[in-house]
């Protein structure tokens, strides 16, 4: 049985920890031969299963001496296959000599300085285009491989709990719910979203149209008052983050995902896993995720006119809308499920310890 050590130096949760939790808990039930190692007052530890053994480090910042000798210590208590880190602060800390066992695999999730990451064994790049930049910055392609992402499927939301949520933000019963998810700054475009939702109508079908966003920041205080500019500030509804958004998505009837950068899109995945219609505007991710018409919708970047008649035509078009929820969630049970992508991870770790 192969025993892997997951590092992360993550204190808050974003797309990359929750997926880091996803796969360590996957891998966990799947090999029951793991350990995770993240800072003592990480958010994540709540996301990890009970079940998963986890071992402190306060990981402070990338040079952080103790860290860096207590990973060193761990390596040589646990005795670990595999040691996988993720994102720069753990994978700069983690510094295993030679060329032998354990075997150091960083996993990417962004087209990031390369610095602290050449001293890894092999790489993992979770879409094509970031393998692609890691070869062209000189990395060995043999030693490069993609696994995308995957998302656990949602857990069905009792009906009265929608009904509750309506209320609760004061969304009437027939509106048309638009979703969005992410954190509020720059790079995720939620002043395009605004710009563009300020352009619809505020009934379409007669029905009234209404945006949550989901989601904390620090743009978030810039963002309300120019909701409220626009006089938008009766249907757009500030959430906050959430732990787990699942029942938002479950009310939502599209997904918006106006990114201006974005190397993969774990929020559409999610969006996916609802069975949502989603439309994304062109960013690397999206355009690996998404075939234009056939499981979702991409308009260009920073371009809220044309975003916002995408999102009407999908209001006035509900066989469309169910159409591309139908191909997105198959298009995920399809390339990137749960079992995909552990098998492809178990499969990797096998392939690099033979060789």
């Amino acid at each position: 049985m192969i025993r892997s050590l997951h590092l992360i130096g993550s204190r808050q949760s974003g797309g990359a920890e929750r997926f880091y939790c996803r796969l360590v808990n996957a891998l966990h039930e799947t090999t029951g031969t793991i350990l995770a190692a993240l800072p003592p007052q990480s958010t994540l530890r709540e996301a990890l299963s009970p079940q998963v053994p986890q071992k402190p480090i306060p990981m402070r910042n990338i040079w952080d001496p103790g860290a860096r000798w207590q990973i060193r210590q761990l390596i040589q208590h646990y005795r670990p296959d595999i040691v996988q880190t993720y994102m720069g602060r753990a994978t700069r800390l983690t510094r295993i000599p030679g060329k032998h066992r354990p075997i150091h695999i960083a996993r990417l999730g962004d087209y990031y300085n390369l610095k602290g990451y050449r001293h890894a064994h092999a790489w993992v790049g979770n879409t094509r285009g970031i393998c692609e930049y890691l070869v062209q910055q000189g990395l060995p392609a043999a030693r490069i491989f993609y696994i995308g992402n995957f998302v656990d499927p949602p857990l069905p939301a009792k009906p009265e709990l929608f009904h509750q949520l309506k209320a609760h933000l004061a969304i009437p019963e027939d509106a048309w719910v638009l979703l969005a998810v992410g954190r509020l700054h720059p790079v995720k475009g939620f002043e395009d979203l605004l710009a563009a939702f300020a352009r619809l109508p505020t009934h379409i079908s007669e029905r009234p149209v209404h945006l949550l966003i989901v989601g904390d920041g620090p743009l978030r205080k810039e963002l309300q008052a120019e909701a409220a500019r626009l006089g938008l500030e009766g249907q757009i509804h500030w959430c906050g983050w959430q732990q787990d958004p699942s029942l938002f998505y479950q009310l939502a009837n599209i997904f918006i995902c106006p990114s201006r950068h974005e190397p993969l899109g774990n929020v559409i995945l999610e969006a996916w896993a609802h069975g949502k219609s989603v439309i994304a505007t062109e960013t690397q991710g999206a355009k690996e995720l998404i075939t234009p018409t056939e499981n979702g919708w991409l308009t260009p970047n920073a371009d809220p006119k044309t975003l916002a008649q995408a999102i009407a035509v999908l209001l006035t078009d509900e066989t469309l809308q169910t159409q591309l929820g139908k191909n997105g969630l198959a298009t995920l049970q399809h390339h990137y499920s749960r079992g995909t992508i552990v098998s492809a991870y178990l499969n990797l770790y096998r392939h690099l310890l033979e060789s």
